[in-house]
């Protein structure tokens, strides 16, 4: 005779998360928060966060719910670090590029809004003075950093860091090596103690443009050893792409969509019939550009989108053009794509105005590059600092 004995299903006890143990991190300049999103898959806690644009803290809130008490919304002027958490392991700082970009004015780091460097560097300071200070920061800024008044700003960043106490990596990170998306940025990570340093020169994390600091002998910098970066991808649009049906409103009109082909120049109509011909559906994310005072439409080559940027008007936007055949459809980029090629596919959209989301994302941080910086570089970097002190 067999004797079947059921047994009580075993009671699963989860290890109680100790928060004390987790390095802690200060988000300057946190926008909507894909950093912290980032930081937190590497193990990390944000335990404060700073913005001023009430746009951006409404998305920022709506996400991290409950999350409105360590979030000071106002200038990093006014910041007060004695209503700072005590204890910080990273401080982070995505400061405005809009005077160092490429698109943009080039007043370099004395301008209005990119200026606001010097308010974070006024923070550190004081944080230093009080014993306080964070033993890893990180900054992020667009590529045209490096090269801002010839390369001078890069430099006098590197050196305002050096004075506090910091030795300083630059890297550069394109989003397109984990999203469909041409994002390059450029980050500095800044050490209280300098970390193992690689014995070969990787050029596509610090390419040969920014060698110069490195050999720099008036500035303190190091180059930590790193994993090789995945392979940058070529394609994978369409895993963002909403699939929305031919009926949907947002397709835009037959006049519309021919006024975009007629915009086309010569290049761009071949580039489309070759598409046509292919037989296949295919996906192309198109900005609006002036040519010699005429605005024109102009498609990428591949199949990954171009750089999203913060959305004040029609050339900042992103269009998807999608082909399948003879049969072509164009409309502007959705809310969730924008979220999909920034790594933020679960981010929470409810009740957020188009126009709010797409600036939130488009004035972002890719949260795969945070999680794989945190992971390979600034979590390492702050366990070994702390288990030192």
């Amino acid at each position: 005779m067999v004797t079947t004995v059921t047994l009580a299903p075993e009671r699963v006890v989860r290890p109680q998360l100790n928060l004390d143990l987790q390095p802690t991190v200060a988000e300057f300049f946190a926008g909507i928060g894909l950093v912290r999103m980032g930081l937190e898959r590497a193990g990390f806690r944000c335990v404060w966060a700073n913005d001023f644009d009430p746009q951006k803290k409404e998305m920022y809130r709506t996400h991290f719910k409950g999350s409105g008490n360590h979030y000071f919304s106002g200038d990093v002027a006014d910041v007060d670090i004695a209503k700072m958490p005590r204890k910080i392991s990273l401080a982070w700082a995505s400061f405005p590029c809009i005077d160092v970009s490429l698109a943009g004015w080039r007043r370099g780091l004395n301008g209005k809004h990119t200026g606001t460097f010097w308010h974070f560097i006024r923070v550190m300071n004081d944080l230093k003075r009080q014993h306080r200070l964070p033993a890893v920061v990180a900054l992020e800024n667009v590529s045209g950093l490096a090269t801002s008044h010839g390369g001078k700003d890069l430099v006098d960043a590197i050196m305002a860091l050096n004075e506090i106490g910091y030795s300083v990596d630059v890297l550069a990170l394109d989003a397109r090596h984990f999203v469909p998306q041409s994002r390059p940025r450029l980050f500095l990570v800044g050490a209280l103690s300098k970390p193992i340093e690689t014995q070969e020169d990787d050029l596509v994390l610090r390419p040969a443009r920014l060698q110069a600091v490195f050999d720099n002998p008036s500035l303190v910098t190091h180059k930590a050893a790193l994993p090789r970066l995945p392979p940058p991808l070529t394609a994978g649009l369409a895993d963002v792409v909403d699939p929305l049906p031919a009926h949907d409103e947002r397709w835009w009109d037959a006049k519309r969509t021919t006024a975009f082909l007629e915009s086309l120049s010569p290049v761009q109509k071949k580039r489309l019939e070759q598409l046509m011909a292919s037989k296949r559906l295919a996906h192309r994310t198109a900005y609006r550009r002036t040519r010699d005072g005429k605005p024109m439409w102009e498609m990428r080559a591949d199949e990954i989108a171009g750089c999203l940027r913060t959305a004040r008007g029609g050339s900042s936007k992103q269009a998807l053009v999608q082909v399948n055949g003879n049969e072509i459809n164009v409309r502007w980029m959705t809310e969730r794509e924008y979220a999909r090629l920034m790594g933020a596919r679960d981010y929470n959209l409810d009740g957020l105005r188009r126009n709010q989301a797409l600036f939130g994302f488009g004035d972002a941080v890719c949260v795969d590059v945070v999680e794989w910086l945190a992971r390979h570089y600034l979590r390492p970097l702050v366990e070994a600092a702390e288990s030192n002190r």
